[in-house]
């Protein structure tokens, strides 16, 4: 099955790949070329809307994403209803990257899908894996936070800022430092 599948493919499947490949590297340039546009702009210019619409497919209406922003595919990128990014975030999203809805991203956080081999002789070569980030719904994102590959951020989760996230956290918890770790559970009550 592999081998019949692109780079492309195997990429978004989580599975080795050359990130060398012509249609990997053409999807890298088109989304450095819109991010390139996208920084020299505010949410408020003319035409900001339409270059995040096309860096980062299907994004609702509902969703803000504050200037600057890198991606290496923006179409990976997957954000829910009411979702808001703050400026200077990364995403490298050569695995998935789902954001659920009313969840608030602050400035400067990474969300860092590619997993190179442990083996340092693999690591010469031009092949990694991405794996994909997981946000639930609701959750709330501190400033400067970095989520490793392969995490989950489960439902109404808090990440307090300069965290790194490098295993998953459950729904209704707040988890902070590095490596993150629960400190408390939340008792959200509608």
């Amino acid at each position: 099955m592999a081998e019949k599948m692109t780079e492309f493919q195997k990429m978004r499947s989580g599975m080795l790949f050359d990130f060398t490949d012509k249609e990997v590297l053409d999807s890298i340039m088109h989304s450095k070329q819109l991010c390139a546009k996208i920084r020299q702009m505010s949410e408020f210019d003319e035409g900001y809307r339409n270059l995040i619409e096309e860096l980062i497919p299907g994004i609702p209406k509902s969703s803000i994403v504050i200037s600057p922003i890198t991606c290496d595919h923006g179409n990976g990128v997957k954000l829910g209803e009411h979702t808001f990014v703050n400026s200077n975030c990364t995403f490298l999203d050569g695995g998935y990257i789902t954001i659920g809805d009313h969840t608030l991203i602050g400035p400067d956080c990474r969300f860092l899908t590619p997993q190179h081999p442990m083996n340092y002789l693999e690591r010469r070569e031009t092949k990694e894996t991405d794996l994909p980030i997981t946000i639930g719904k609701d959750c709330w994102i501190g400033g400067n936070v970095t989520v490793c590959p392969g995490v989950t951020i489960g439902d109404r989760s808090i990440i307090g800022a300069g965290s790194v996230v490098t295993k998953d956290i459950p729904n209704d918890c707040v988890a902070v430092g590095n490596p993150a770790r629960v400190i408390k559970r939340n008792e959200n009550k509608v």
